[in-house]
């Protein structure tokens, strides 16, 4: 029977309603219903704290989290009123922690409570209440002590009052984020210090303790920035900097719109630059802007227009030479920007206060930053210089960058006629990724006899004609001009990963386009023969290292002696073999001599030791092999001089014997 559809009609219309409205859609309010939403809701609670601090009421918050996920609260302010209203006829309690749309910060012209708050909705308060599993609430103000207990948003026991004669005032609230309304709140604790840190940064001198219980224990460490941003910068730079650390700091006045009311914004900024170090960061009345808004926009503008302007009238740019981006800039700007405006004018894009919009703000930030870059290069002219030519320098690099790039695509680039491409490379008839195989061999020798030994449906082969580059010590633009390297990456196809601080987008890596299911590196048993496998593997693991933590990549051992006796010829790879073999043979009589290269070996002879499935023997390559391989080689044969040194000091006298030394 066929399931009746639901009616849609006028009793379809529903609404939710006390705490259903946030423990039901708690995204809404907290961004999302994950961890992310329930380590929101915290910051709801500390930002009350912090308003009431910057109002100049107390100078600590301790936050303390709990081994039961529970989080307490406490500042020593002059406490959340939560008696009677004679204005609304109510308890304040009741629409402080349990009415959305409520709270102390409408208010918000100059000279009010709170008039350059974090919080200003009046949703945060009620909405982590209403989220909670339990809530815990003590005030002390006025003489009394209040305490309030909710859970899963409904207040059991109203409001109790008693005397209290300390002097003390403050706020503590503590409470348990249900589980029921987040599917997460193991907050971690990197998240607290996080936060504590960047509200410290932008609040001078307040004090934020911050407890963690482990057993029966409680660690506390304190956070505190008494310079604000200022301390903030040269903790990031050190002694890592080009210029001086600069503070400015400015009031403007304006309006966002004709008809919009007039407003100040203070602006503070921090900076200097560094050619070790980069941060761009930006709070508006404490809350950090994760996504900038009208503070990012203002400082692409500022520092692009006035660094420009210094290198044209100082004749810095070369003959047609385009003009810096901000990019250019920002890989060498450290610099936080906290400014604080009324907080009931603040267009924030959203609840959770990433980013803001207004235009005077912007436009305000944009002319300050302006003016001060221009006196300050005028005043510091040594410091313009270095700034200067450090811009250029990462402007000069990522240009390169770029070009290399657009090289390295047209220079990858390959059609369906592969072979036609690259020189002497010999395909496979299939065309089933799955099952072929690329034998990368050293010389056209060697071409010839595994040409003959290989079994053509499946195995491909490339030679490699003369000494490979070692890719450790070149740089990309030398790695990219080498024909030996370009015509194996074409024939591999997969592209390169390349990782560049100049150029992120250099890398042009694509599994997806491996055209190989083996790529079997196969070598002279040699001391040539190790050398250039040891370059090639060293190829792959700097350009292409997912090859190798895929499991792609193979070295095919090649015998080192060949014993015949008068009934069965043997293969030795190594000396352990070799003696077992000659134990085995005893008494009987046996030619012993070494194998011979790749290119003297007949046709049938490579099939069987080198290139037949049933019989060869494969090495894959796991990560940890590559990277042991490439640190031997760069401190054998790269710039290491002094671990060369000191390397051969304690194991040279175990390679006397092999050592040329007539």
């Amino acid at each position: 029977m066929a399931k009746a559809k639901a009616q849609y009609d006028n009793t379809s219309i529903q609404k939710l309603e006390g705490p259903d409205r946030v423990r039901k859609r708690p995204g809404v309010i907290f961004g999302s219903d994950g961890l992310d939403g329930c380590e929101h809701s915290v910051f709801e609670i500390i930002s009350n704290s912090i308003d009431e601090a910057r109002e100049g009421h107390g100078k600590k918050i301790v936050i303390t989290y709990h081994s039961d996920n529970s989080i307490e609260v406490q500042d020593f302010g002059r406490g959340c009123p939560v008696d009677y209203n004679s204005k609304y006829d109510c308890e304040n309690w009741e629409m402080v922690f349990c009415e959305m749309y409520a709270g102390g910060k409408y208010g918000t012209d100059e000279g009010s409570n709170y008039s350059t708050s974090i919080g200003l909705n009046g949703l945060g308060l009620c909405a982590t209440q209403y989220a909670a599993e339990w809530m815990d609430v003590e005030v002390k103000r006025d003489g009394f002590k209040y305490n309030l207990h909710f859970e899963k948003g409904f207040n059991k026991g109203g409001l109790k009052r008693e005397e209290y004669s300390g002097r003390d005032t403050g706020t503590k609230i503590r409470w348990k984020p249900d589980i029921e309304v987040f599917t997460d709140i193991n907050i971690p604790r990197d998240y607290f210090i996080d936060t504590l840190k960047r509200q410290a940064i932008v609040n001078d001198g307040l004090l934020f303790e911050f407890r963690e219980q482990q057993g029966a224990r409680y660690i506390t460490q304190d956070i505190i920035y008494e310079n604000g941003i200022t301390d903030y910068v040269n903790e990031t730079v050190g002694e890592e900097k080009l210029t001086s650390v600069q503070f400015w700091s400015a009031e403007r006045k304006g309006r966002d719109r004709e008809d919009k009311p007039e407003y100040k914004v203070k602006i503070n900024a921090a900076l200097t630059f560094s050619n070790r170090h980069t941060k761009k960061e930006y709070y508006h009345n404490s809350s950090w802007l994760e996504y900038g808004g009208a503070p990012e926009r203002a400082v692409r503008n500022a520092f692009v227009y006035q660094i420009d302007a210094y290198l044209k009238q100082n004749n810095k740019y070369k003959s047609n030479e385009s003009k810096i981006t901000f990019s250019d800039i920002e890989e060498c700007l450290v610099l936080v920007i906290s400014s604080f405006s009324p907080g009931g004018l603040v267009s924030y894009e959203n609840q959770t206060k990433k980013s803001i919009t207004n235009k005077f703000i912007g436009d305000a930030m944009t002319e300050f930053l302006r003016h001060q870059l221009e006196i300050y290069f005028i005043e510091n002219k040594a410091e313009a210089e270095k700034i200067a030519e450090q811009v250029l320098i990462n402007k000069r690099s990522r240009e390169r960058s770029e070009k290399e790039r657009i090289n390295l695509k047209k220079t990858l680039a390959t059609g369906n006629s592969m072979a036609d491409r690259v020189q002497k490379f010999v395909d496979c008839r299939s065309k089933d990724v799955n099952e072929r195989e690329l034998y990368i061999v050293e010389g056209d020798s060697a071409l010839g006899s595994c040409k003959l030994a290989r079994d053509a449906a499946f195995q491909a082969i490339m030679p490699v004609r003369g000494k490979i580059l070692n890719c450790l010590k070149a740089e990309y633009d030398k790695i990219f001009k080498s024909e030996i390297i370009t015509d194996l990456l074409k024939v591999l196809g997969c592209g390169v990963e390349v990782k560049s601080k100049a150029n992120k987008n250099l890398s042009n890596f694509d599994m997806g386009n491996l055209r190989w299911n083996k790529i079997i590196i196969c070598t002279d048993a040699d001391v040539d023969g190790f050398h250039i496998r040891t370059l090639i593997l060293t190829m792959i693991y700097r350009l292409m290292p997912t090859l190798i933590s895929e499991g792609k990549v193979f070295i095919a051992e090649t015998p080192l002696y060949e014993i015949n006796t008068k009934a069965k010829t043997y293969f030795a790879y190594d000396e352990n073999e070799k003696a077992d073999i000659l134990a085995q043979i005893g008494d009987d009589k046996y030619t012993l001599q070494r194998s011979k290269g790749l290119g003297e070996n007949q046709p049938d002879m490579m099939n069987l030791t080198t290139m037949n499935p049933e019989t060869r023997r494969l090495i894959k390559i796991l990560p940890e092999d590559a990277e042991h391989t490439s640190e031997m080689f760069d401190l054998l044969l790269g710039d290491n001089l002094i671990g060369r040194k000191d390397y051969i000091s304690e194991y040279g006298y175990l390679y006397m014997d092999d050592a040329d030394i007539s």
